[in-house]
């Protein structure tokens, strides 16, 4: 443990949830963010591990309607997260049957609704309507129950990738390693956001 940095504790720290909940251990995540950074370095000399060409595009549409470019930071996408994904499933096959299958569910359920379209071939408003039924898995519909809990998986996966990158870390706004001279306590903003006070 003496060997970590701060950085390095506070990386892992940010992935405990997706790494209990996946069973990943601390060094296959590593190894993933590498891959995602290198990605993002040089993207034509990233190879798919575990998707194919085919599933990779409906994971980058699928990461980046889950977590979009807004005013404050990039995409799922643009933070290396679908690449981050398809490295850890390559490394954890217990997860690849339910995220391929989650996959096709997708595909079927919007064939289905759209007459012969694929998810990622569908418009944004009914890509959205079909997320917007399986986001909420206590209130999905019993014939959703399989694709809610793949995006649910799928939405942890994205969120874990996103926010343990460089892009993510920004986004969360972390002010570690600052030196604070005086602490006057939470921001009076971000109290009435709680709808506490002291």
């Amino acid at each position: 443990m003496a060997d970590m940095n701060r950085r390095e504790i506070l990386g892992l720290l940010a992935l405990t949830p997706l790494t209990t909940a996946l069973n990943w251990s601390p060094e296959a995540v590593s190894r993933a963010k590498a891959v995602a950074a290198q990605a993002l370095v040089k993207p034509a000399a990233f190879e798919l591990k575990f998707f194919t060409p085919q599933e990779f595009e409906t994971v980058k549409v699928l990461a980046d309607l889950i977590i979009p470019k807004d005013e404050r930071s990039g995409s799922a996408t643009e933070a290396g997260a679908p690449e981050f994904i398809d490295y850890i499933l390559s490394e954890y096959p217990d997860n690849q049957v339910a995220v391929r299958g989650g996959l096709a569910w997708l595909d079927n359920e919007m064939r289905d609704r759209t007459g012969g379209k694929t998810f990622i071939a569908a418009t944004p408003a009914q890509q959205t309507a079909l997320l917007d039924d399986l986001a909420f898995p206590a209130k999905a519909k019993p014939e959703h129950s399989q694709g809610a809990e793949f995006f649910s998986r799928f939405r942890d996966m994205t969120a874990s990738a996103f926010f343990s990158s460089k892009m993510g870390v920004a986004d969360l706004q972390y002010m570690g390693n600052t030196f604070v001279t005086q602490w006057d306590g939470c921001p009076p903003a971000a109290l009435a956001k709680l709808g506490v006070n002291y």
